[in-house]
């Protein structure tokens, strides 16, 4: 029997949780001294709550998580209102919570919330260099590439938030409040995702930007409030070398920029040591500089740094090590290094542009040469925050300031990672892919290539002229780190339902029809298959031996088929496995999604196997709907 499900999508649940709380609020008679309390309002995030009470005249009140000391207060004062729903962030999990309220009428009370423990995927850090002066009211925000739960630490590394969904690659705060970060929503292996979410620290969405391409890596909002955001073309044979420009609001894609047109994606020899024809540049950054108008995109496959006309979409310059490069690209576009020392980074992560220009990354170190002879060994290499200065009118580069490269192997991490800059002298870099097999170096990425005895490690440290203030170990693989403070400015409670905006693309059908013929059966037991019925899309999911023929039917009322080929192969040895948080334990356990996008109506599902083609009993509804 194949099983069925209608799922609702986080939206919709969080919108039914929403009104069943307000509900409850506006029925009952909640005062500052006898609030109501729910914890965990938008079911994702277990260390945040609501409260919510009515005061008799227009009050400021002043929220404050009691720290387990004083220094770990988290306070926000919301504005004049009578009837107040707060948000509560930066609880301790497994423990008694003093939450206190004052209002400005005079007023005051402490509510205590209970947690449950973290979750078991929770990774909980195994050291931390404690500095409340540096790190202020702020947490370090930790979305994970090895699989566990994306996490907030404190000041001491104390865990005060965290999530129970699978969101991805880096975190991004809007000039709104809100958080920005890849989905949990898997399109296509080995992690690219329907999109980004925009969401609260309680995990409340607002929007979810759906892209046909799908999403990786990195999103920057522009000055005027668009987004840009990492993708590639959907159904084409290479991936991250695409770039869009999103409409805030209604998630189109205003532009596209195609980095085909830009760089040799076909000379084998600007590849890094990761590189393939398929994942040729592997974009893992984007940063837009308003002062002269450009965009600098981090390409991890060919070791460079490229900057581009945000009008124009023409090459600036490219930052890397030229070698392997056709010359007229070295003759025009790439910088000579001048002064001592300097080096160059290889399959670098995380680019950022300073005020003054400078570009700063994480350079993984990852073999630390272009040429395959000279490629260095994971024990003998490093990596390191680097600052470079660039001339671009004599074409010149200098290396300013580097950190990591004297903590050598300990530090070393061949994947993820970023650098922040906070000013002048003030930095901060995290090595996110560390991992040790049977205490050597991992020859590999950790979330991909370790076994039973490999140990996982995340390095985040804040530094001040060159000074460690802040140091934050994780015994995981950390795709990014990003230190936020929990509320921002002015926030205020925003309620109603989040939006599903832009558009998934029509999936692709397998042209050829397979000699099959009905046997009218049931799919056998053993595939143990499953039909997951979404708002915007279906997913098919069951277990195959590997390399059987395989394919989904949909057969809609008039006769006409969609078929979609279902690849059981195993699956292919990613180079560059910069989220592995989607991988499954069982390589044979395969999911097919079929987007909504295109097709109407009800569907009878089949599914051909071998020379048959086998009865499901599933009638699919694929016209995109809200199930609210």
């Amino acid at each position: 029997m194949v099983k069925h499900e209608i799922t609702k999508s986080l939206i919709t649940r969080q919108a039914e949780m929403e009104k069943t709380f307000l509900k409850q609020f506006r029925e009952g008679n909640y005062t500052v001294s006898n609030p109501l309390v729910v914890v965990n309002p938008y079911e994702v995030a277990p260390l945040s709550a609501m409260i919510l009470f009515r005061t008799p005249t227009y009050q400021e009140v002043t929220l404050t998580v009691k720290g387990k000391e004083t220094a770990g207060d988290i306070t926000h004062t919301f504005p004049r209102a009578v009837e107040h729903i707060l948000p509560v962030y930066g609880l301790y999990a497994d423990y008694d919570n003093t939450v206190e309220l004052v209002c400005s009428g005079g007023a005051r009370a402490n509510v205590t919330i209970h947690t449950e423990p973290l979750a078991p995927g929770v990774p909980v850090p195994t050291k931390c260099q404690a500095n409340k002066e540096h790190m202020g009211d702020n947490i370090i925000f930790l979305t994970q590439t090895s699989k566990a739960n994306a996490l907030g630490c404190d000041y001491r590394g104390d865990v005060r938030w965290y999530l129970t969904i699978n969101v991805c690659f880096d975190m991004k705060r809007l000039a709104n409040g809100h958080l920005l970060v890849g989905t949990d929503r898997l399109i296509k292996l080995p992690y690219y995702v329907s999109g980004v979410y925009e969401m609260g620290v309680h995990g409340k969405i607002y929007r979810e930007y759906r892209l046909p391409g799908g999403y990786h890596h990195d999103t920057f909002e522009m000055p005027d409030g668009n987004i840009l955001m990492l993708t590639q073309i959907a159904d084409r044979d290479t991936v991250e070398d695409a770039l869009v420009l999103v409409d805030r609001t209604t998630g189109a894609i205003l532009r596209t920029w195609d980095y085909k047109e830009l760089l040799p994606y076909d000379v084998a020899s600007t590849y890094s040591g990761t590189g393939t024809a398929h994942d040729w540049f592997h974009n893992n950054a984007v940063w837009y500089h308003a002062e002269d108008n450009s965009i600098t995109l981090s390409g991890r496959h060919e070791d460079a740094v490229i900057n581009i006309d945000f009008e124009t979409g023409k090459l600036n310059w490219i930052i890397g090590d030229p070698q392997g490069w056709p010359q007229e690209y070295v003759d025009k576009y790439f910088f000579q290094p001048v002064g001592e020392p300097f080096e160059w980074s290889y399959e670098q992560h995380g680019a950022v542009v300073c005020p003054d220009g400078d570009v700063m990354m994480f350079d993984n170190g990852h073999y630390r040469s272009k040429i395959k002879e000279h490629y260095m060994k994971a024990k003998d290499s490093y990596s390191r925050g680097v600052r470079y200065h660039i001339d671009k009118e004599n074409r010149t580069i200098r290396q300013v300031w580097q950190y990591g490269k004297e903590r050598g192997a300990d530090f070393f991490s061949p994947y993820i990672c970023n650098v922040e800059y906070y000013g002048e002298g003030r930095y901060m870099v995290h090595s996110g892919g560390i991992a040790y097999d049977k205490g050597e170096p991992l020859e590999g990425l950790g979330s991909q290539n370790g076994g039973p005895d490999t140990v996982l490690n995340a390095i985040t440290c804040e530094i001040v002229d060159d000074q460690v203030v802040y140091e934050l170990h994780v015994p995981s693989n950390v795709f990014r780190a990003e230190k936020l403070p929990m509320y921002y400015a002015g926030e205020d409670t925003e309620l109603g339902a989040g939006k599903m905006v832009g558009a998934m693309y029509q999936t692709q059908e397998f042209d050829t029809e397979i000699p099959a013929e009905p046997c009218g059966e049931m799919m056998p037991d053993h595939y143990e298959a499953l039909v997951e019925e979404e708002e915007d899309r279906i997913r098919f999911n069951a277990t195959f031996e590997k390399g059987e023929l395989a394919m989904l039917l949909l057969e809609d009322g008039e006769g006409k088929t969609h078929r979609y080929y279902i690849d059981t192969s195993a699956p292919s040895n990613y180079g560059a496995m910069c989220v592995g948080t989607f991988l499954k334990n069982d390589p044979r356990n395969v999911d097919v999604f079929v987007n909504k996008e295109g097709l109407h109506g009800n569907m009878k599902l089949r599914v051909v196997l071998g020379d048959k083609i086998y009865e499901t009993g599933i009638t699919v509804n694929m016209s995109e709907t809200s199930l609210a």
